[in-house]
């Protein structure tokens, strides 16, 4: 499993009939800086998951890969390899907080940016 922000929406008119109506979401794994581990940066990677949960624009998630990511009864006969099992709230090291969803312009800040592209893509 990792961590990771939502980025974007796939949409794919087109596609094998097993995954007709499952939402498709592009993240973004973060990892614990190495220099100070008090906090979460970005890896530059993207990936494509099936989102089981509605996770929305900036959001932090779980994100389980691999065989496992069928493993769950909404995925067990879907060709996949990456599912959102968790909406993350909070992330703890060593008895430190360095991610609290409710304390954060995180997903706030990735949904602004996004509307400005948005905006200017018209």
């Amino acid at each position: 499993m990792f961590l990771a922000r939502v980025t974007g929406h796939v949409v794919a008119t087109q596609k094998v009939a097993s995954m007709i109506g499952h939402k498709l979401l592009t993240v973004e794994p973060y990892r614990v800086d190495e220099a100070e581990g008090r906090s979460l940066v970005p890896t530059g990677r993207t990936f494509v998951v099936v989102d089981t949960l509605g996770a929305g624009l900036g959001e932090m998630v779980l994100v389980c890969q691999g065989s496992s990511a069928r493993l769950t009864p909404e995925t067990e006969k879907l060709p996949i390899d990456a599912v959102i099992i968790g909406l993350v709230d909070a992330v703890d090291l060593g008895g430190r907080t360095i991610f609290r969803s409710q304390d954060s312009d995180f997903a706030r800040g990735a949904a602004e940016a996004a509307d400005r592209a948005s905006d200017h893509s018209r």
